[in-house]
Order: structure tokens, then sequence, then C-alpha cells
């Protein structure tokens, strides 16, 4: 079956409005609509896939020029970003202080038209403070019953900032959210609006007063994102911008219900065999005791990722194939992945911090040793 003759998509806005007929002047779309309410072609053919990629990255790149306008650099912190948002993950960004983390997370808030809460984690925070707690109220007839009041996790996109300063017992409080989207309060579990992420910061050099996540909730979160510091160009534009006095503005591009929309586009992306393979072998061969792995890996590594690395990485590579408008994901899609997704689910030991050697510097070495499959000969 050819794309013509395929089942028309769903627009990407999700909306469900028909199309106009031709030669009908067509209202255009708020800006939280992806345009997606109009023909792809003059003459009123239905779109195909093809076109819905095209308009998908299309609005992708408007969100990176909007969020240009106010963070400079970090090119690939935001294509991570975008990536984790499109496929339903979360992220964990490490930077220092001052690398914009937050400002980043609250303008790309500011794009979305969702809402959006900040929580800023201190050791005195409890689990009830984010996800809620149960009221004594007494209605007019004397009669007492609990009502529950929705803590700041109620909202599309959340910002645990400094999520290392608070006690595990708080931290434990977002696992559920994370994992199920929901939270549990009493007898009675709630259901998280949809979409839902969570996007935590935490400085990686201060550890005094700090609680490092332990690994369970680690795994919970798609990325781990490590901001660098900015060259020497960006700093200058960092500077001549930020001195000013003005605060850009920016534009609303995507509503709540086109970003599920969005996902479900991006889930539909094809992964293949072989790069399903690939996937495999390299989340395999970071594990030391797995028969594949490198003897480097046995030597510097105490536990490898899991089978959630493996799902991250497939669900990663669509999204970046979504966004460049191909049908399927390629091996380098992986490759472009693999550091945001393994690094904080591969456990290193004293003799690799001995020999200097990082994570990062693992999983670059892994992506250089470990081969592409070969296509299946024919005959």
């Amino acid at each position: 079956m050819s794309e013509s003759d395929s089942p028309t998509p769903p627009p990407v806005d999700g909306s469900s409005e028909t199309a106009p007929t031709p030669g009908s002047k067509a209202t255009p779309p708020p800006a939280a609509a992806l345009g997606a309410q109009t023909p792809a072609t003059g003459s009123g053919k239905p779109r195909n896939l093809a076109d819905v990629l095209r308009e998908f990255a299309d609005h992708q790149q408007k969100m990176r020029d909007e969020l240009g306008r106010v963070i400079v650099g970090q090119a690939e912190t935001v294509e991570q970003l975008l990536a984790a948002i499109f496929t339903r993950g979360h992220c964990l960004l490490e930077g220092v202080p001052g690398l914009a983390k937050t400002l980043m997370v609250s303008t790309l808030a500011q794009i979305l038209d969702v809402s959006f809460k900040r929580v800023q984690f201190t050791p005195d925070l409890m689990p009830s403070d984010i996800t809620g707690t149960q009221v004594l109220e007494e209605d007019d007839s004397g009669r007492r019953s609990f009502r529950f009041v929705e803590g700041p996790i109620f909202a599309n996109i959340l910002l645990a900032d400094e999520i290392n300063r608070t006690p595990p017992k708080t931290q434990a409080a977002l696992l559920e959210a994370m994992q199920e989207r929901q939270v549990s309060v009493g007898r009675e579990t709630h259901r998280l609006p949809e979409p839902f992420f969570t996007i935590a910061t935490q400085n990686p050099v201060e550890q005094e007063g700090t609680y490092p996540l332990p690994e369970a909730q680690l795994d919970r979160f798609m990325f781990n994102i490590k901001i660098g510091y900015p060259t020497a160009d960006e700093e200058e534009k960092i500077l001549t911008a930020t001195t000013r006095g003005e605060m850009p503005a920016v534009n609303k591009i995507l509503s709540g219900r086109a970003i599920l929309t969005c996902q479900k586009l991006v889930g539909s992306i094809a992964a293949g065999p072989l790069v399903i393979r690939y996937a495999s072998r390299l989340v395999r061969a970071t594990r030391p005791g797995d028969p594949t792995a490198p003897d480097y890996v046995k030597e510097l590594v105490d536990w490898g990722a899991g089978p959630r690395a493996g799902q991250n990485l497939i669900a990663g590579a669509k999204a970046i194939a979504a966004m460049a408008g191909r049908f399927s994901v390629e091996p380098a899609d992986i490759d472009r992945v693999a550091l945001p997704v393994l690094r904080h689910r591969i456990a290193t030991n004293f003799q690799a911090q001995a020999e200097g050697m990082s994570t990062d510097d693992l999983i670059n070495r892994l992506l250089k040793d470990i081969p592409v499959p070969e296509p299946p000969k024919l005959g």
C-alpha cells in the first residue's frame, strides 16, 4: 500500500475538525495548534504520514526557536528535553548553579499550553507537601468529612528543583507518580493529569546537606542530562542578553492535547529488527556478568543497565527520528541518546575512578566497540 493509499492520520494538534473545502478561505489556527486543520496539498487530498511527520518536524523546530530566544546554546539539552516530552519520559538535569537549568524548564513550560508547578526541594519538605493531603471539613449540618487537597504534583510539568536536597522519604513520594502517573493518599488513588512530566535538577558538585538519589529512583528518569559551561561566544551572548533588563516573550506552540497526539505519532515510528538488536547489544555490553561484555567493562563496572535502558534507547531514538521527519529509526539515533539514557544506569568501581574513567568515557568507548548488526544476506 502506497503512502497516498494509507489511512488518514489524525491531526497533530489532536483536533477532529474537518478540513475546509477547496476554494474556501481557512481561518488560521491558534498558536497552540500545529496548523493541522488544513489539507497538506492544494488539491484537498487527505494528508499522509509523510505530511504529518513534516508538520511535526516543523513545529518542534519552532519550539527550539522559541527556546532559543531565552536560552543561549544548549542545543543537545533542548533536543533531549523535547525527545523526553514526546515519549512520556522524565528528565534529571545536572549542572553547577547558574547554568539556566530552572530557566530552561520554566521557558519550556511557557511555550507549551499546559499547567506548570515548581517545587523547591528542602530538607524539611514532607511528602504531603508534594502529593497533597486530606483536610477535615464540616458542612452546615455539622457533618464532618475529609476532602483531598491536591499538591503541586497535579500539574502537567513538575519542576523538582534541587531534588537531592530533600530526604529519601520525600524523594520516594515521586516514585509512584513518575512510574504509575498516580498518587495514593490513604485509601484513595488519584490520577495525575495527562500529559505529565517530572523534570528534576540537582547540583552534582556540592555534597554537604544533600541526599543522593537511590538507584531505583534514578532508573525512573529516562534521561540524565548533564549541562556544561557555555562556550566563549555563548557566554558573551548571555551577558549581552541578560544585562539589558529585558526578558523576551515566547509564544505558545503546543497544547496538552497536541502533545498527546505527538506522543502517539512518535510511538508509531518504526524500529526495525537490526536497530532493536543493536540497542540490546549495547545495553547487554554494560553488564560485567554478560558473556558479550568487553573485558574493560568486567574490570571497571560493578553493575550495568537493565531492560528499561533498552526501552528508553528505542523510545528516545524514535523521537529523534520523528523530529528529523523520518519514518524509521537509524542506528545513529540510538547513538545520539545513548549517553543520557545509560550514564545513570551504570555503576563504575574504584578501579575506574583510579584510572580516571568516567561513565561517559565508558559509554563512548562502547559506542565505538559495539558494531551495528549486519543485515541478513539474501540468497
